[in-house]
């Protein structure tokens, strides 16, 4: 383990987007990027599980390598791995660079996913979870909410692992990140993804310009951020 002195000191803001596929995160993820960078903000994107070389292969095996039966510790511990590398070479450093991450999924998904849904203990996943990024969390995490039955007729592509078990599988997945943002709203502010995209995406800026606020960011209300 790091000893303290050689973590390096964070300036920047992580924030990290989950919720079910088909609610649109990825879209607005992307929004907030782009809304970000023509701000002149320093921004780096980050996709968990994926990211970095060893990333990109466990993210083929775990979402799309059907001919491995994967148990589900197996799977829960390959995520782990993956989000490892991706703080270690990606995140930890843009933020000592005082640059805003934005993350395509983190921790929570894990904790969810495996967890809520699969069965482990979402504390044990919490516990293993901080271990594989050395404490690290997002400032913000942006859930987008939706019934699993409009997500279903909503997403188009053809569906990962994740996607393609049950129904009642989908309906913990929601019901954990419901329950984890109850436990957390101080940093997981849930999005209703039901109103039209460009409602949900002016709700999803004014969440990330108070947080962004908060930290010490220059925004002015009404205006996208001045980067410094």
């Amino acid at each position: 383990m790091n000893n303290p002195q050689d973590v390096p000191k964070l300036s920047g803001f992580f924030l990290s987007c989950d919720g079910l596929d088909g609610t649109g995160k990825t879209t607005q993820c992307q929004r907030l990027v782009d809304w970000l960078q023509a701000a002149g903000f320093r921004v780096t994107t980050a996709i968990d599980p994926g990211g970095t070389a060893l990333g990109a292969k466990l993210r083929e095996i775990l979402l799309f390598g059907r001919e491995h039966t994967l148990t589900l510790r197996a799977e829960a511990l390959l995520f782990m791995a993956s989000r490892a590398q991706l703080v270690a070479e990606v995140i930890r450093p843009a933020l000592a660079r005082g640059e805003i991450v934005v993350s395509d999924r983190f921790l929570l998904a894990n904790v969810v996913y495996q967890g809520h849904a699969g069965g482990l203990a979402p504390e044990t996943l919490w516990s293993l979870g901080q271990f594989a990024t050395d404490g690290l969390t997002p400032d913000l995490t942006v859930l987008f909410d939706l019934p699993v039955e409009q997500t279903r007729e909503r997403r188009k592509q053809h569906a990962d692992r994740m996607e393609a078990r049950a129904e009642a599988y989908q309906h913990r997945v929601r019901e954990g990140f419901l329950t984890e943002a109850a436990r957390q709203p101080e940093c997981i502010v849930r999005i209703d993804a039901s109103p039209p995209v460009e409602q949900v995406w002016e709700n999803v800026r004014q969440v990330v310009t108070q947080s962004l606020r908060a930290k010490g960011f220059a925004i002015r209300e009404g205006e996208p951020p001045q980067g410094q």
